[in-house]
């Protein structure tokens, strides 16, 4: 017999993929799905992923990687 395949479960974020001015990357950056939506669409992802990338590098001691772009990871 065979067995259902189960469905997604929606959580309460969307997962972005940033690529860095240098050239690096990172994947599967958590964002809130309440801060997204309606008028900017995913842009206030990018001020939620840049206060996320101040804490890191402050936490290192190094400059922030200014961000070259943004999308939404593949589900």
């Amino acid at each position: 017999m065979a067995r259902k395949k189960s469905k997604p479960v929606e959580s309460g974020y969307a997962l972005f993929d940033i690529l860095y001015e240098d050239g690096s990357r990172s994947s599967n950056r958590r964002v809130p799905r309440t801060l997204l939506g309606g008028l900017d669409g995913d842009e206030p992802a990018r001020k939620t992923i840049e206060e996320q990338d101040n804490a890191i590098a402050e936490k290192a001691g190094r400059p922030r990687i200014p961000i070259k772009k943004i999308t939404r990871s593949p589900v």
